[in-house]
């Protein structure tokens, strides 16, 4: 692996504090003056995920571009801060470099781990070693401490996998498939009864079913669920570019003619992606 200048990375993030430090200055841009660390929330949660997105597009030029946004939404927040007197850049480092280390003790210590189960049964140990040396009691709950800040996809896919932890779990994957099925009959019969609210509460649970059965098989289901957002975007515009170059627009077109675009946009970009 090529080493790293790190007297360049030093020179760098020091340039980037200065260019942040002006910006929030008396002769900086009004904006970034204005804003404060929760008008900030929006644009650390959007980089984030355009950050997921550069890289189900396996774009690396993209990534770099994004991963340099979201790191921005760091250095904003920690100028933000240390003009307040509340931390600053250099706690932020110290932090994570610290909880890295003290999470680690098989790599920075002497402590043997062998096995990935003994390493997630040490890892849950240390955190809630961690818990008790900030002053909180033990969770009365084992989901008291996960976050309800990311999205509702993954914090089904967190609730299951922590109840899962103590055995609270299907026994096999048929078991989690019927229970899909049994949730689409209770979505349909709501919606037969059309009731709006049951409706709702119904498709919940279907999708709180789907989202067990994507932790089956390891796989998480934003991640799953943006990567085919990705793929209906990129045929949508397949489909307008087709309509354009035969010289109709939308409203003059059957749903049967603009799917036979649709279909046309698999096998087309599958190839050029293959």
């Amino acid at each position: 692996m090529k080493s790293m200048n790190m007297e360049k990375l030093k020179d760098e993030v020091e340039r980037l504090v200065k260019i942040m430090e002006v910006l929030r200055g008396p002769n900086g841009c009004p904006w970034d003056k204005q804003q404060d660390y929760y008008s900030l929330q929006p644009y650390v949660i959007e980089e984030a995920y355009e950050v997921v997105e550069a890289l189900q597009k396996k774009d690396l030029d993209l990534l770099k571009e994004e991963l340099g946004d979201l790191l921005l939404q760091v250095v904003f927040q920690a100028q933000i801060a240390r003009e307040k007197g509340d931390f600053n850049l250099i706690d932020i480092f110290k932090a994570i470099s610290d909880k890295l280390v003290r999470r680690h003790p098989h790599v920075f210590q002497d402590r043997e781990v062998n096995t990935i189960s003994e390493l997630k049964a040490t890892w849950e140990e240390i955190k809630r070693e961690e818990r008790i040396n900030k002053g909180k009691a033990e969770h009365k709950s084992l989901l008291e401490d996960l976050s309800q800040a990311q999205p509702a996809l993954n914090q089904a896919y967190e609730v299951q996998a922590r109840a899962a932890e103590v055995g609270f779990d299907w026994d096999n994957v048929e078991d989690v498939i019927a229970k899909i099925e049994e949730e689409i009959l209770e979505v349909r019969e709501a919606i037969r009864e059309n009731q709006q609210e049951e409706i709702g509460k119904e498709l919940g649970d279907l999708l709180f079913a789907v989202v067990n059965l994507s932790r089956f098989f390891a796989i998480n289901p934003e991640l799953a669920l943006l990567q085919t957002v990705l793929k209906f975007k990129e045929r949508f515009k397949y489909i307008e570019f087709r309509v354009r170059e035969e010289g109709y627009n939308f409203a003059e077109l059957s749903l049967k003619e603009l799917d036979f675009y649709w279909e046309e946009s698999k096998t087309k970009l599958e190839g050029e992606q293959g």
